[in-house]
This record gives C-alpha cells, structure tokens and sequence, in this order.
C-alpha cells in the first residue's frame, strides 16, 4: 500500500511537471507570435480545430489507433503559421480532448501540456533541421516530402514518448513495453496528419485556402452519416445476436427437459448399481493403497531407487544362494559422493537432490538388469552384484563407476562435479548375515576415502581389524578427555637473525595408560571425524594462552612471547567459534596480539569464501593468523591476498629436503619473496641442521621452529628453556650436540 501511494505520488508530479512545462511553452509561444498572423484564417483554423476536428475521428481496423482531422490541422497550422501559432492550437486542441476522455482537471491539463510541449519540439528540430525561413510552399516535391517525414516522425516520436512515460508509471510496467503495446502502430495518424496538410499547403498554391476546407461541411456530413450507418448497423447486429441467443436458450431449455426426464428415467438403475460401484471402488482403493505403501516402504521417494530394507531382503536371498551352490559369487559396492557437503552448502539442498537423482540415473545404466542399486540415504549407494565371475568383474564394475561419476552433471542452474569412493565386499562362505557385508562394504568405502578418495577398497580382514581398533581408540580418547589425559606441549619459534626465543607453538600429546604415548597423527584424524577436535581444541587454546599469561607475568622479558595454536577445520565452521575464543581471552587475560591461530592451507581452500570471513572475524578480535603446511595445499594466490594473515608456515617437506642445488630451495626462495611482497612473516618448520638455518638466514627468513632448537616440551620444560634461552642463543653458534644437551 504504502509503494502504491508513492508511485502515485511520483506520477502526479510528472504530469504536473508536464503541464507547467506546457504552460511555459504556451506562454512563450503567445508572446513569439506576430500579431499580424492573427488573420481570420487563422481564427478559422483554431475554431475548427477545437470545435469540429477533435469529434471527427476514423478508427483503423485491427490497430489501436485512429485518424482525426485534428492533427491534420495542427499539421497545417504549423506549416502555414509556424511552430508558435501550432503550439497554442495543439494546447487548445488536447484541452479540448481532454475533456472528453476524462473528469480530472489533472488529465486534461496534461494532455493539453503533451501536446504542446510536442509540437514545440517538433517546431524547434524543423528550425534546426530547415532553417527558420523554410516554407514548404516554395520546395520542390522531394524537399518537401523530407521536410514532411521529419515533422511527422518528430511530432510521432516527442507526442508518445511523453504519454508513454506516464502510462509506464500508472501501470508499473517498461517504458519500452509500454510504447510498443500503446503506441507503436500509432505512427500511421501522424504521418497521414502531416501528408494532408502539406498536400493542402501545396495546394493551396493554385487553389485558395477557403477553397480547400469549403468541403469540410460537405466531409463532416458524411462522416457523421457514415457513423450513424455504423451505429445502426452495430444496433441491428445486437438484435440479431441477441434473437440468437434466445432461440439458442429456449433449444438449450428444451434440451435440459428432455434429459431431465431420461435422467429421471434413469435414476433408480443408477441407484441400484451406486453401492456396487461403490464397492468397487473402496476395492480397488485398497488395492492401490496397499501397492503405494509396499513400494513406499522399499524405495527411496526422492530417487525411485530401492531402499535399504530392499536391498537387504535381495542379499539375504543372495546368501541363501551361496550356501545352496558353492561356485556361485556376488559383491557388495558402497558407494559414497566425495565432497557431496560441499555441494550441498554452496549451491542448495534442492540442488543436492537433483544431483542425487542424477547419479542414481548413472549408476542404473552401469549395471545389468540382474543387479541391484539402492539408495542407503544422504549421498550414500550400495550396488549388488549377482552371478558375479570373479574379482575382476567388480573391479571392471567399479571403474566403470567412477567413470561414469566423474562426468559432469548438468543441474538445472548450475553444474556440478563430483568423484565416488567405493568399498567393495566380495561374497564368502564365512558371511551369515546381509548386515555383515554391508558393514564390510561400508569399512571398505572408508579406507577408499582415507587413502585420497575418488577410488576404491577391496575389503580385507585387517581393515576390519582397523575398524575395531578405531572404535576402540575413539572410545579411550573420550574418556581421556574426560581424565585428562591429554596434555600441551611447547616447541619453541626462534629468531633466524637473532637467535631469540619468539614464543612457542602449542601441540597436543596423549599418553594413552596402555598403549603409552600415541602419534598425533592417529588420533588428530579420529578427533577431526567424530567431533572430538572442539573440545579437545578448545582445551588446548585455554591452557596454552593461561600458559602464555603466566610466563609474560614472570619477566618483562617475556611480556612479547606469542603461542601459536593450531585450529582445525571442524573448528573453523564452528558457529560459536569467535564467542568461545573471546571467552579465552578474557579468561587467560594475554594480548589477543600475542596469540597466534594456525589453520592449514588446505583446510581453508576447501570453502575459501567461508575461511575468508571467519577469518576476518577473527581478525577483528585482534588475534593474528597463519597458514600451516603452506606450499602442500592448492591455494590461489587471488585468495591469499584475501585472507587477513599475518604469517606462512613452510611445510618442513621442503626444509628437510634443502640444498643449494634442490628445486625446494627454490620453492622456499619464492614462498619467502611472496610473503614480504603482501607484508607477511614467515616460519620454517623442521629445521633439524645448521646448515638449513644458515641458508634460511640467507634467505632472509624470519622463525624458525624444529629439533635444531628443540623438541616439543611440557610446560616445566619450556619454563627451564626460556631461563636458559640466553644460554641456548649462544650455544646455536656451537654443536649441535651441544644444544641438545643445555636442552
């Protein structure tokens, strides 16, 4: 309501904007005009413009337009008076007009103000064009039609452009539509208008002015008779069309009896047979009901793919088969979309749905009609293999599979690319239960992801051996979290330069009651998947930057140490993540500057546009940022640029592998010149040798972390490193041994 009325309120000015132009118009038009044009032809003119011209009008078949002998008088105004004398006649003639298309004052006066300003601008381009002494009278034939054409595409094109705008607004439609659909046909009034009136004007050469509108009177008597044969014709044409419709009626009354009583003849065998069809009908309804659920308790609704409990029944039966006949063989393919999340996150669920139907199109046509496809649910598909040959066969099947995956798919909005990792699980004797290998085929899809996904897995007793041990370990490291049992180690960052202590990276290590100390790299991967990072990081960040606090407050000599802490991607789409790392801060009370948040490069090319804003949250909080194991992910340097970090962390995969004559010091040489390019630090992870510090000296590079300085040590360690750090600055100048042993 409240945008109605202020288009309607834009509208109003416009037209009243265009009837004080027109206004203007007028009044400069009255005051050029040369009172000695003011002849009696001229009066004449103007009363048979306004009194006589505007009534007459002829409609044009099958267009919307019409030709009035008002234009035409405009027309000849203009060409024999000019373009002052023409204005005040258009004004008189869309005032007149105007009163009898509508009741508002504002119409009328914005019709009069169209007309005007239109034929005060066709007037001024016929002066630009021809000069203000041009005369149509004394042009030859060619010139005058030119002069003719002009006048009447200038009028045409000025006259509904003005109306048009108006209208567009009144209807919230494209000025362009609106002057197509109103006005485009509208051409043929103004350019017979304008051939008229010359043809008059140079006729009026041989014949006089009076001469040629004597037979106006005579015109007008036969225009108004020819409408009154029209309107009588249009009488007698209702009359007829109305007899027509009552005959019509009367013969549809008659008609409507007659089956009346054949439906009255009719009834009581209708009813007679009513509640048999009735009966009938619930049958059948019941029959269909009952097909609709049996086929919607086995399929997928949104593929059409058999479901998991379908599929199940056909691998029991499948079972069945192998304990009956030894030789025969089938498999079990689970099949699982690469990065379907992702899919799913950027371009839309409706959009993962038709994907998902897409693909369960392709993998039907991957198999014979003996085999089977199901859909599990989410991006998940198990493919059985009936009266299967061998191993290879599954083999030839899978790829097959992949093949056909990888294509693109054409969505309807978009296209999308995707890989599969599949799990194969072949038929043996030792197998009881359809449960047991699709479980095995499950284990198999796992191992296919871990290795690099886009592949596959043949099931074999130690990945279920794996499986076992994985469920174990993830159930130990609950409850270690839980103890406390895990706990943060400091390796220390060193100045390349000067050899000082910069601060530490926090690292987490578990010493599992039994097993005694597990590798990082078994149960970071575990913590990542089941969700276990966000506690555990968490507690990492809390105790490592109340760590932090408590060395800055011990000498102002420490009050500059930064805590690097790695943040992984499960965090990093973390909703609460930035509350939670305020919380820290205020907990811990350190300078958000001397923390440092570690986030790997191929965690934040996985969704850049999502890493990009968390990050700049992040960095809003005052801690700095950097990319770990930068060099071994697949970033682009458009979006490096857009990342707010601070610092490159070299992979120690190039450190360890430095030398003078190596394509990796090369690599660290341009890691090293692209950061200070975009203003960044940058450390060196690994460094194990002096000779790889000395080369990273040369190279200008800023930290360093690794076994050359020390190994990754618990908190009174670390504070027993920082007392002695003086001590270990000079002893880097020594042996190696030699700092190992201060350590």
């Amino acid at each position: 309501m409240i945008q109605t009325t202020g288009r309607q309120r834009f509208i109003n000015r416009y037209m009243w904007l265009i009837v004080a132009t027109g206004g203007l118009v007028l009044a400069y038009s009255a005051l050029r005009l040369p009172s000695h044009l003011l002849d009696f032809r001229f009066v004449l003119l103007f009363l048979l413009t306004v009194v006589i011209s505007s009534r007459i009008a002829i409609k044009v078949p099958r267009v919307n337009t019409t030709i009035t002998v008002a234009d035409t008088f405009v027309f000849l105004t203009l060409l024999l008076y000019g373009p002052s004398a023409a204005v005040i006649v258009a004004a008189a003639d869309g005032f007149t007009s105007g009163l009898h298309i509508s009741k508002r004052w504002i119409t009328i006066l914005f019709n009069a103000g169209a007309s005007a300003c239109a034929v005060f601008l066709t007037g001024s381009v016929m002066r630009l064009v021809f000069g203000s002494a041009f005369s149509i009278k004394s042009q030859p034939t060619s010139t005058a039609l030119i002069a003719l054409c002009v006048v009447a595409m200038a009028q045409y094109v000025f006259h509904t452009w003005i109306v048009s705008v108006c209208l567009a607004l009144k209807n919230d439609r494209p000025l362009w539509a609106t002057w197509t659909k109103h006005y485009l046909w509208s051409s043929l009034t103004y350019f017979i208008g304008t051939f008229v009136a010359g043809g008059i004007v140079k006729l009026e050469t041989t014949v006089s002015f009076y001469a040629v509108l004597a037979p106006l009177p005579i015109i007008s008597v036969i225009y108004f008779t020819y409408e009154k044969y029209l309107e009588d014709i249009r009488a007698t044409a209702a009359q007829a069309e109305q007899a027509e419709r009552e005959r019509a009626e009367a013969e549809h009354a008659r008609a409507d009896a007659e089956r009346l009583r054949a439906e009255q003849a009719e009834r009581h065998v209708e009813e007679l047979n009513r509640y048999v069809e009735k009966l009938e009908g619930t049958s059948k309804e019941l029959q269909e009901s009952h097909e609709h659920f049996r086929y919607a308790a086995f399929h997928d609704a949104l593929t059409g793919l058999p479901n998991r409990s379908l599929f199940t029944e056909h691998l029991r039966i499948a079972l069945d088969r192998t304990q009956q006949n030894e030789e025969y063989q089938f498999c079990v393919l689970f099949l699982d979309l690469d990065r379907f999340k992702n899919i799913n996150d950027s371009l839309g669920h409706p959009c993962g749905d038709e994907l998902l139907t897409l693909v369960a199109r392709r993998l039907e046509m991957c198999i014979r009609q003996t085999d089977l496809v199901a859909r599990f649910g989410g991006d998940e598909f198990a493919i059985l293999i009936d009266g299967l040959q061998g191993p290879a066969e599954a083999i030839r099947v899978a790829e097959k599979i992949q093949q056909t995956i990888s294509a693109p798919f054409k969505l309807t909005n978009h296209e999308a690319v995707t890989t599969a990792s599949i799990g194969i699980a072949l038929s043996a004797s030792s197998y009881k239960e359809a449960e047991d290998i699709i479980r095995d085929a499950d284990t198999a899809m796992y191992r296919a992801k871990d290795q690099g996904k886009a592949r596959y897995e043949i099931f074999d007793t130690a990945m279920h051996t794996r499986a076992v041990t994985l469920l174990r370990l993830e159930s130990d490291l609950r409850r270690a979290l839980e103890k406390g049992e895990l706990r943060v180690h400091y390796q220390p960052i060193m100045s390349v330069r000067s050899n000082e202590l910069y601060g530490f990276e926090a690292l987490v290590r578990w010493r599992h009651p039994e097993r005694g100390l597990v590798p990082p790299s078994e149960f970071i991967s575990l913590a990542e998947e089941t969700g276990l990072i966000i506690p555990l990081g968490l507690t990492v960040l809390r105790e490592s930057c109340i760590q932090l606090h408590e060395w800055q407050q011990r000498s102002l000599s420490n009050r500059d140490l930064v805590m690097s802490v790695n943040l992984s991607g499960r965090q990093l789409t973390q909703p609460d993540l930035i509350e939670r790392i305020q919380e820290v801060l205020r907990e811990s009370h350190i300078n958000p500057s001397h923390l440092k948040l570690e986030i790997t490069e191929s965690v934040v090319m996985e969704n850049p546009e999502l890493a990009a804003a968390t990050l700049t949250k992040l960095r809003g909080l005052g801690v700095r940022l950097s990319i770990d194991d930068f060099g071994t992910g697949y970033s682009s340097l458009s979006y490096l640029n857009r990342f707010p970090v601070d610092t490159l962390k070299i992979d120690r995969s190039f450190i360890s592998r430095m030398n003078h004559a190596d394509e990796n010091l090369q690599i660290v040489r341009t890691i090293l010149t692209l950061a200070a390019n975009l203003g960044m630090q940058v450390v060196a992870e690994g460094v194990e040798t002096k000779d790889q510090l000395n080369q990273l000296k040369l190279l200008k590079c800023q930290y360093a972390q690794g076994y050359l300085f020390s190994k990754a040590l618990d908190s009174m360690q670390a504070d027993l490193f920082i007392l002695n750090r003086t001590d270990v600055s000079v002893g880097l100048e020594a042996d190696f041994e030699t700092v190992m042993f201060a350590m």
